[in-house]
Parts: C-alpha cells; structure tokens; sequence
C-alpha cells in the first residue's frame, strides 16, 4: 500500500520556513502516495494577528502543484484548527465557505494557557497540566460531536491528542499520560461518538519523548472501543521529516487491530485496508 502524510506544514505557518515545493519533492522521493498541507489556523487573540493562513494563496499554491507534480501523488488542501471554543463560531462559518480535503481539530491551548509558553505553565505541576490537558481535548472532541449531530461536519481528524507529553518533558523533564488512562477514554469515545478520526503523529517520536502521540497502547485501546481507522502524519515542518514514521506507524496500527488507514479527499474519508 501507498502511505499517505496528512499533517505537515510549510511557510505559510508561522513556525516554518520550508518551501511547499521542497515538501512535494521529499514525498515523492521517499515514495509517498500522497501529502496535505495542514498549515495552522490559529484564532486565539494573542495568536490571530500571527496567523498566516492565507486561503487564496494556499489556493494557489496547491494548485500549482498538483500541474506540475499530480501525476506522481496527491497533493491535499487541508487546514489545522487550533481548538478554541470562543472562537467556534467564526470558525465554522470560516470551513463552511471554503473547500478542503481534510480539516484537523488539534488543541494546543487548555484553561487559558498555550501548551508551548513556558509561564502559562507557572502554578502547574505535570500530572495536574496533563489531567486538564485530557479534559480540553475530549471537550473539543464533544464539541466535534455537538456539530455533527446538528448536521454540520465540521472536524476529520483529531489531531495529537496527548500533545501535553511533548511540554511536560520539555519543560519538566517527564512525562506519565498512561496515569489518565481514564481520560484519554473520555477522548477516544468523544472521537468514536464524533466520527472524528485520531491521528498517530509521529513527530514525537523524533523527538525528545521518543513515541508518537498517542502512544500504541493508546492506539490499542482505541481499537479495544472499537476504532477501526485512522490517519497518520508526520507534522513535518521541513522537508526532511516529511514521512518520517510513518511505516512505523502503520506497522502500530496492524499490531494493535486498527484495520484501516484513514485517508481523505475532499472532505471524504477513503479507508485503505492494512490486510
């Protein structure tokens, strides 16, 4: 089967410098069957006059190279959305005028405090910041599901649903997620009852943690809920992480029972078979 990166990100997100072209070119030499652009979109106040996302330029960009390279792999418009539930509104009504393949919920912020701001985390030691890290997820993962049963699919994939991991152990020096296995339930069944798909990023794995985000034995659990699919990514923001992992994640995938890779095209989820 053909591996698909569905979470990367080039200069049209604040915290990369990579040249789009550059990552289609990785793709193809790592024989990729396809990548979605997932630039940030980011709506916090403190974070909105930083926020690049220029949908017409994307636009533009895409387009110009699926010409040049779409006989050679798919090339997708996606969008990750930084959860913020005072925002919500406008967000929907943001996705609902525009054309995607794939939008993703990630949370990045939880009780008013970003994730990657070293004060924000002052008064907080790493078992309670993970507790209420959990909460904020399986909330916007409930929220995913309030907008689908009122009609309106607004959210694909979930994205690193225990990004908390990567701050503990940067800013702490540890991390402990198996602890709240409670709540990462609370997350997968939001996503289950949402028809919102997790993703295994495999960006912490190159990083300082050493596995991906979630962990296999979150991903087995899943499976164990009755998960049957989802999406990998690489959350590459140079070229040279472009599909890093990710045999790897397939390989977790088929170890812990999830029988489908969830890929996406124009909003429309395509389950490839593991076998």
């Amino acid at each position: 089967m053909r591996i698909y990166d569905q979470h990367l990100h080039s200069y049209h997100s604040f915290d990369s410098k990579e040249d789009p072209e550059a990552n289609v070119r990785a793709a193809i030499d790592k024989g990729l069957g396809g990548i979605t652009f997932t630039e940030h979109f980011d709506t916090h106040p403190v974070e909105w006059p930083l926020c690049r996302y220029d949908y017409e330029a994307i636009r533009r960009m895409i387009d110009g190279l699926r010409r040049r390279y779409g006989d050679r792999l798919f090339i997708g418009h996606g969008i990750e959305i930084c959860y913020q539930p005072e925002r919500m509104d406008f967000i929907v009504d943001y996705l609902a005028g525009r054309q995607f393949d794939l939008v993703i919920l990630s949370v990045h912020w939880f009780e008013g405090r970003a994730l990657h701001v070293r004060e924000h985390w002052d008064g907080l030691d790493p078992g309670r910041a993970t507790a209420l890290y959990l909460q904020a997820v399986a909330e916007a993962a409930r929220t995913a599901g309030r907008l689908r049963r009122d009609g309106r699919r607004v959210f694909d994939v979930l994205g690193h649903l225990d990004l908390v991991k990567r701050y503990t152990h940067r800013f702490f020096h540890c991390f402990d997620v198996r602890s709240h296995a409670a709540l990462v339930d609370e997350v997968l069944r939001a996503a289950l009852e949402a028809d919102l798909i997790p993703e295994i990023n495999t960006s912490g794995a190159r990083q300082s943690v050493g596995e991906a985000m979630p962990a296999e034995w979150v991903v087995r659990r899943y499976a164990e809920l009755g998960g049957t699919c989802m999406s990998v990514g690489s959350d590459a923001h140079k070229a040279g992480d472009i599909g890093a992992g990710l045999p790897e994640a397939i390989e977790c995938l088929r170890r812990c029972g999830v029988g489908s890779l969830a890929v996406f095209r124009d909003r429309e989820l395509m389950a490839q078979p593991l076998g």
